[in-house]
């Protein structure tokens, strides 16, 4: 059966064009066509292979619908907004959305990152396998991260990174190889959503007491730990 993706719009031309546009692209699709206030659940029930979710909605905040999704499941969610605001994009990002398009969009480069979402929730859970490196271990089938007795999870992305940069110790990993190994391709990427991503894994690995020079920034050539 073909994969399912799940529209959260309330503009309803753009919604249908884009339901229009993933049906020509050889998938289903499903929308949120009225309480807005109700979308998570709606969305949940339908089973999505992946969301689609704008920010800005009547009655109701994408930021909390985001919120919501996240809490219950691992779903990819792709935003959907007109809003331009670095504010925006880091919100949803801590929030837990796996990406973000702008609009206008540009059909090809919404369906590449679709395409990119589904592939990765598609590959199933990662094998059972840790890294260590000063002191941190990830565990990567249990997509957690661990340092002195704390644990936190972790979103794919910032799985992704950090398994990155701990397969590479010591190593400058370049921006383009990381936004490779996050959506295969560095394309169709703003090249600020992985900054987001990036900000977003220092977070969480300050939230568990890991140094700040952990995760090393180099400026014009990439991360490092």
């Amino acid at each position: 059966m073909a994969q399912l993706i799940y529209i959260i719009e309330d503009d309803t031309a753009l919604r249908r064009e884009l339901a229009h546009l993933l049906e020509l692209s050889g998938y289903r699709a499903a929308a949120c066509e009225g309480d807005f206030a109700r979308a998570a659940d709606e969305a949940l029930a339908a089973r999505p292979d992946c969301i689609v979710l704008d920010l800005k909605l009547p009655g109701a905040d994408g930021h909390s619908i985001c919120r919501d999704l996240r809490a219950k499941s691992r779903v990819p969610i792709i935003m959907l907004t007109s809003s331009e605001s670095e504010f925006d994009e880091v919100m949803a990002m801590n929030l837990g959305a796996d990406d973000y398009v702008v609009k206008p969009y540009r059909p090809a480069v919404l369906l590449a990152h679709i395409q990119a979402q589904l592939r990765r929730a598609s590959a199933g859970p990662a094998p059972r396998l840790a890294l260590t490196h000063k002191g941190v271990t990830l565990n990567i089938g249990e997509a957690s991260v661990t340092f002195q007795g704390r644990t936190a999870e972790l979103t794919r992305n910032e799985l992704r990174i950090l398994q990155t940069l701990m397969k590479n110790p010591g190593v400058v990993v370049s921006r383009s190889d990381i936004m490779c190994a996050l959506w295969e391709s560095d394309a169709f990427i703003d090249d600020n959503t992985l900054t987001v991503n990036v900000n977003r894994l220092r977070k969480t690995l300050g939230r568990i007491g890991v140094p700040d020079d952990f995760l090393i920034t180099r400026r014009g050539q990439g991360y490092a730990v």
